[in-house]
């Protein structure tokens, strides 16, 4: 399996390589050359394996050529065996035909847990192999920080700094975060929004002279092992519904564009979905796209569902190549054309093509709240402010009552007190045993400057555990 990027201009490479790169030398992202596909045959087979087997099926041929598959087995048997439901992904039913897909029953109780578990393994295997030391730099609006420490804090060759917006994330979510101790972990909190720290990893990505000779990685979702990840849960809840025989439709909460270009992407591998539905908060670019082809930016806002306020959604350019005919030309003119005016439109034929697929929805916060009591009250579920909003796009959007409707929760409620509170529902929020002490525990973050140049002499100063680069 080869790997291009969606502006053309870098170099074809292997998984290993993409594992390491994240993002492209030209600035774009990267994607399979050829994307594998399964037939209906194939897919019906994989019916009742567990979760850890079926992620071996689907994901298999992204990595051939630099893993063998006996060691591809053992890491991701490795990998979810650290989920606490035995299903790893269960499927709960909301009434007769909407089920809530539940992708919080990883260490750190958010969705992110089923990539980054994997890509610290992944990381370690491949390291180990090379000898090699590198530099992980992240931006969370919440869950990826948490889930990346968790993910790669025993590994013996990574040095791992997440950059959060200052008091823009959810306690819990920061606890998670700064709570974790290693000579290899550093927490740092930005003076400003979850876009400032994205656009600071993707400039230090684009200029790594401050590593001195250090390889950075990304554990952002622009890391291709990310969203492969992803795919193998829409197969999971598919094959739990009568996959492949009947379709289903998904509603994804997102910010980012990863999780539902993971759904795109399980459609173009075989599997039949009818529809994906965009569920966004105020933050609503991805859905001002969707219904009226305007991918414009505007002032991003705080919510009660922070890991969706995000302006500026990285994983997009992957759909925009396909879009563009995986012209990387064609995209880079467009991402400059972003670059320099803030906002595009894309050609009508494209757009409305497109729309065959997707939906959208912006959901604000009164919205959220409903949600989660209207839920509430007719199941007796608590929903995080995420995955009600999902709740809430699935139910205005959907085109058939018919077809299964799975919105993805992508966190667990204990997450987001304040969303809950608001709501009204009037049910006492529990950590799970692991992490009962959450709010006792010392706390270790630096918080720094909106300043590049500030983050990356704090990086230079403190990787290598503790030794300046």
């Amino acid at each position: 399996m080869r790997y291009i990027s969606t502006r053309g201009q870098a170099p074809a490479l292997n998984f290993e390589e993409v594992l390491l790169a994240g993002l492209a030398s030209d600035g774009g992202l990267y994607v399979p050359e050829n994307l594998p596909r399964f037939t209906q045959e194939e897919i019906a087979s994989w019916a009742g394996l567990p979760y850890h087997e079926l992620a071996y099926r689907v994901m298999r041929p992204f990595v051939t050529g630099s893993i063998p598959d006996a060691d591809f087995k053992k890491i991701l048997e490795e990998t979810y065996a650290v989920f606490s439901h035995d299903a790893v992904a269960p499927l709960r039913q909301l009434n007769g035909n909407e089920w809530v897909l539940e992708l919080f029953h990883g260490p750190t109780l958010a969705f992110k847990d089923f990539a980054l578990q994997l890509l610290g393994r992944l990381l370690d295997y491949v390291l180990e192999k090379r000898g090699e030391r590198v530099v992980i730099i992240g931006a969370t609006s919440g869950d990826t920080g948490s889930a990346a420490i968790e993910g790669c804090k025993h590994c013996e060759n990574v040095d791992i700094f997440i950059l959060h917006p200052h008091n823009r994330v959810s306690e819990v979510q920061r606890r998670q975060m700064t709570t974790l101790f290693g000579e290899n972990i550093h927490n740092i909190a930005i003076e400003g929004n979850f876009d400032d720290c994205q656009e600071m990893v993707k400039a230090s990505f684009a200029d790594q002279s401050f590593l001195k000779g250090t390889r950075l990685v990304a554990v952002n979702s622009i890391n291709w092992a990310r969203i492969m990840a992803q795919i193998v849960y829409y197969f999971h809840a598919s094959l739990q519904l009568g996959g492949p025989a009947r379709s289903v439709s998904f509603s994804v909460p997102t910010g980012n564009f990863g999780d539902i270009f993971a759904g795109y992407l399980a459609r173009n591998m075989g599997l039949p979905i009818n529809q994906l539905i965009v569920a966004t908060n105020r933050n609503d670019i991805l859905h001002r796209f969707m219904s009226g082809n305007q991918y414009v930016k505007q002032t991003l806002h705080a919510t009660l569902s922070p890991s969706m306020d995000i302006m500026v959604s990285s994983n997009f350019e992957r759909l925009l190549f396909d879009m563009h005919g995986r012209n990387g030309a064609a995209l880079a003119d467009l991402m400059e054309t972003f670059k320099q005016g803030g906002g595009f439109s894309v050609d009508d034929e494209r757009w409305t093509e497109t729309r065959k697929l997707f939906d959208s929805l912006a959901v604000d916060d009164a919205q959220t709240c409903e949600t989660i009591a209207e839920v509430f009250a007719q199941s007796g579920e608590l929903l995080d402010p995420h995955t009600a909003i999902g709740v809430k796009a699935a139910r205005e959007c959907r085109r058939s009552l018919d077809i299964p409707m799975v919105i993805l929760g992508t966190a667990h409620p204990v997450k987001f007190p304040e969303a809950v509170e608001k709501a009204g529902v009037g049910k006492a929020l529990e950590l799970p045993a692991h992490l009962s002490d959450l709010f006792e525990r010392d706390e270790r973050c630096t918080v720094l400057a909106n300043d590049l140049k500030a983050v990356q002499a704090f990086v230079s100063q403190h990787g290598n555990r503790g030794k300046p680069l």
